[in-house]
């Protein structure tokens, strides 16, 4: 036995570390830190038996249990509060089963997005949802985030491919929930639930997801503007010309200049934004005809990019959050708009960064109206926290006027609590109250996170 009354070091199907540089390490994610207490210690399971031991160890000690898989949000859903443990879920990291006439795909969910679609592609197939962590993020934390990425304009986000969970609840009872067909309405949507619930109402330990045919023909368009305005319309024309695109990704002239600092690439060059568009499948050369076209004629500089270029565009892409700079103070958004708003929206951004004098540079997910916002002040600005969190503030404001929402695909986490009350209801809130204490009567899953009101009390 050890400091946690009962839960004993490396037992069977589970590692248990307690030294302070492992708790420090495990006590955050890529999330802004508002709050957070060093964990009691960090658990490994290796096995769903090792989990249904820690929920149950966890229950009889009233114990909170933050769930983590790579660390890679941003929201701050796998910040560790007081007296918690960190149950992290990389070590399961089996791909259970691939079948290929069945197009589906069983893992645990510690499997690295990308693996599973290295996997996938030797039969022809992929994984669809992306998110710009693909090479580090696990399919878990995807499925607890509702994780969206590059190619939601065509194939949806996780929710989307998710076919069935396994989960462990709080009480350290095993459940399966969803089918394995694509099809099926039997009771009530407890797979959708759990994706998206950020570990609040169970701890996930197996998925089926389904897998797309992996597009017989790629072709991507890269389409240079002279204003952000104008490459942001350049999306309403192209679905007005029916075309559907895998990809549709808008950078503005301050991201273009951060990417070229950074990997010295020379894109702030070509214009002041980007719409990275990308078609797939058997129709893809006809479709990125069409696409070309319709942004000619709204004045932009269009190339189809060779393969080589199209993936270092999308590369740079993903890379275009950037990393922490420390001399500068930053706020990075994850608010959607409907598409027709989005020219409107990006006017707005624009005005609350010269009124609130602070920097702004805009990425978006721009097939789906999800846009990522990031503002940002050298530190040594007098006053520059205080109108950072004004004009972020406003940023949320402005988004739900338009019929939007605070997050697109990051989740709420323990970031975005004060602003969803905004978004839904007093009496949605409620609900959503009540569904968490089914499921997690005592309050032991991630507190703190996704929904006000299941903020962490002491462990017993």
């Amino acid at each position: 036995m050890n400091a946690l009354h009962g839960l004993t070091l490396n037992g069977p199907g589970r590692l248990v570390e307690t030294p302070p540089d492992v708790l420090a390490a495990f006590a955050t994610d890529q999330g802004p830190v508002l709050a957070y207490a060093e964990p009691r210690a960090v658990v490994w399971p290796t096995s769903v038996q090792g989990v249904q031991d820690v929920m149950r160890w966890a229950a009889a000690t009233g114990t909170a249990v933050v769930p983590r898989g790579a660390g890679t949000g941003v929201s701050g859903g796998a910040h560790a509060t007081g007296g918690c443990i960190v149950l992290c879920l990389d070590r399961m990291n089996r791909i259970l089963e691939l079948n290929a006439q069945d197009e589906v795909a069983v893992v645990e969910p510690g499997v690295i997005n990308a693996d599973l679609n290295a996997a996938a592609a030797a039969h022809g197939l992929m994984y669809a949802p992306d998110p710009a962590s693909y090479r580090t993020s696990t399919i878990g934390g995807n499925v607890a985030t509702n994780a969206g990425g590059l190619r939601c304009a065509k194939y949806g986000v996780t929710r989307d491919s998710v076919l069935a969970l396994d989960v462990v609840l709080a009480d350290g009872s095993l459940i399966s929930t969803g089918q394995r067909t694509f099809k099926g309405v039997a009771g009530y949507d407890l797979t959708g639930l759990f994706t998206g619930s950020e570990g609040t109402l169970g701890i996930i330990v197996g998925i089926t997801v389904r897998l797309r045919y992996l597009p017989v023909a790629i072709q991507t368009v890269a389409a240079f503007f002279t204003d952000f305005s104008t490459a942001a319309a350049g999306v309403l024309a192209v679905g007005a010309a029916r075309v559907q695109p895998a990809i549709m990704e808008l950078l503005d002239g301050a991201t273009l200049s951060a990417l070229d600092d950074a990997h010295g690439s020379s894109l702030r060059s070509r214009g002041n934004a980007l719409l990275l568009i990308q078609t797939d499948g058997f129709g893809a050369d006809a479709e990125a005809d069409v696409v070309r076209r319709v942004l000619a004629a709204l004045g932009g500089t269009v190339s189809t990019e060779g393969s080589v270029e199209a993936e270092r565009l999308l590369e740079l892409r993903r890379h275009s959050r950037g990393d922490a700079i420390a001399h500068q103070f930053r706020v990075g958004e994850d608010v959607a708009v409907p598409r027709s708003a989005l020219v409107r929206y990006v006017a707005e951004l624009e005005r609350m960064a010269a009124q609130h004098r602070v920097n702004l540079k805009v990425v978006a997910h721009a097939g789906d109206g999800n846009l990522h916002p990031t503002f940002w002040v050298q530190a040594a600005d007098d006053g520059g926290r205080e109108r950072l969190e004004a004009a972020l503030d406003e940023s949320i404001t402005v988004a739900l006027s338009m019929g939007g929402t605070i997050t697109g695909e990051h989740g709420i986490g323990q970031f975005k609590l004060p602003w969803l009350p905004q978004e839904q209801q007093a009496e949605v809130l409620e609900l959503q109250r009540r569904v968490k204490a089914v499921f997690d009567p005592v309050g032991i899953l991630n507190p703190g996170k996704a929904i006000p009101g299941g903020e962490p009390g002491e462990p017993r």
